[in-house]
């Protein structure tokens, strides 16, 4: 298991109030869910990284506003097959959810349809964002963006398109998260930290157990 290390941070005002929240990335394996996370953690991007066995566990703390922090324990799941049946034991108890897909595999837009279905059967007060990774490839993009926000409104969620090779939009969807978790008042607050500043993160914690 690696250390735990922190990131430069930039400290919040003093009497700024903390929730912390569990979030969890579902979709499958390829899309880039683990990029989209080193590029929030690292803000660096790898052309070849390990597939995810199990989960892998990080810290990632944001400002919605001048008062409030938001505190995620993210938990990056396996898309591989023989790992689904596992991904409950990671969204269980999870606020929020990203459900990535790749703009440029129609089949794995059709996947997360299913994960979305699978959050909404059986965790249904999670918050759901949809998520197009990988929009630096306009030109080779098999799901339309207005095919990709009419499935989120039909079927409730959020949606937000990213790019974990260049950074466009990565750290923007955990901030709408963020804020969609604090305006609706989410009672799934784990408990209280005393974590109160801009993108104070742990470094990834490679962890095969669930939360």
């Amino acid at each position: 298991m690696s250390s735990i290390g922190r990131a430069p941070t930039t400290t919040a005002g003093a009497s700024a109030s903390t929730r912390k929240f569990k979030l969890v990335l579902l979709g499958e394996s390829g899309v880039g869910k683990s990029s989209v996370v080193q590029r929030l953690m690292k803000n660096a991007f790898s052309e070849k990284l390990n597939s995810t066995v199990g989960a892998s566990f990080f810290r990632y703390t944001c400002n919605v506003d001048d008062d409030t922090a938001v505190h995620f324990d993210i938990w990056d799941t396996a898309g591989q097959e023989r790992f689904k049946s596992l991904a409950s034991m990671y969204y269980r108890g999870a606020a929020a959810a990203l459900v990535v897909f790749d703009i440029i595999s129609a089949d794995t837009f059709e996947k997360a349809r299913y994960w979305i279905r699978e959050l909404q059967a059986n965790s249904p007060e999670t918050i759901v964002m949809l998520v197009g990774n990988k929009k630096d490839l306009e030109s080779e993009r098999q799901v339309s963006l207005a095919d990709a926000q009419q499935c989120a409104v039909e079927m409730g969620a959020m949606y937000h398109e990213t790019s974990a090779r260049s950074g466009d939009g990565v750290q923007d969807a955990f901030h709408a998260v963020a804020a969609k978790l604090i305006e609706t008042n989410s009672t799934f607050n784990v408990r209280k930290g005393g974590v109160m500043c801009h993108a104070e993160n742990a470094a990834p914690r490679q962890e095969n157990r669930c939360c």
